[in-house]
């Protein structure tokens, strides 16, 4: 396989992979876990859970935009 197809293709799986992996975390907190939905009132724990996902969602976004912008290390 070419080198520029390959590191192409490292940035793709890596991009799938933590989105993935930052998607289930967050399901399974929020649906699993009963903190995505406000019942009655606001619990600490929708507190935390919402802040929690803005948080590692700006972290996530800032992540994947610098593994994006920088290029490709091709080995020569």
């Amino acid at each position: 396989m070419e080198p520029e197809v390959a590191a192409y293709l490292r940035r793709i799986l890596t991009t799938l992979s933590v989105g993935l992996s930052w998607m289930i975390i967050n399901t399974t907190a929020g649906i699993m876990y009963n903190y995505a939905f406000i019942e009655n009132k606001i619990s600490t724990g929708n507190i935390i859970f919402y802040c929690w996902f803005i948080i590692s969602g700006i972290f996530f976004v800032r992540y994947i935009i610098r593994l994006w912008s920088k290029p490709l290390n091709i080995p020569q």
